[in-house]
């Protein structure tokens, strides 16, 4: 399934902060775009002094470069999920600004895979090259507690095995 195959273009993390690289001893395995929204809750604020807008999940296909869907990434909890029928979550290791009105870059290490297909393996996921899906413009106040909104938003999701 050629949509599962690595990319032959090298992948390169110079210009990326460096709390979102990947540790040395990593390769690239796959390369996506995310392209759908995310979900936030305009909930009370923890320190109870006032409301925000508060990220719920992630609701977006993942294509590969030639635009051909390859899976999905949903959440909660954070799925990232192959059409081959494989799956990993994720805890998150570190974010780093990726410029006014765009959700931050990511590292993420992987947890062990479940199913056989291409995200066996996958031992960390960054989020890059992001654009929208920061959290609505719109007030979230006592009136709007429990309203949910949805933001569009793309980025690029590296998949990285252990060499």
């Amino acid at each position: 399934m050629a949509a599962c195959a690595p990319m032959s273009a090298r992948y390169s993390q110079e210009q990326l902060p460096n709390a979102v690289k990947v540790p040395d001893g990593h390769q690239v395995a796959m390369q996506t775009v995310g392209v759908g929204k995310i979900a936030y809750e305009c909930k009370a604020k923890k320190d109870m002094t006032g409301h925000e807008w508060v990220f719920v999940g992630p609701d977006a296909a993942l294509n590969d470069r030639g635009g051909m869907q390859v899976g999905t990434y949903v959440g909660p909890p954070a799925t990232w999920a192959n059409l081959d029928g494989s799956k990993v979550t994720a805890t998150q290791v570190a974010v780093a600004p990726a410029g006014a009105g765009n959700i931050p870059y990511q590292l993420v290490k992987a947890n062990p895979a479940t199913g056989s297909g291409a995200m066996q393996g996958v031992s960390y996921i960054q989020r890059v090259a992001t654009s929208g899906g920061v959290a609505p413009s719109s007030p979230c106040g006592m009136e709007s507690i429990g309203a949910k909104q949805w933001v569009p938003y793309q980025a690029d999701y590296i998949f990285w095995k252990a060499v």
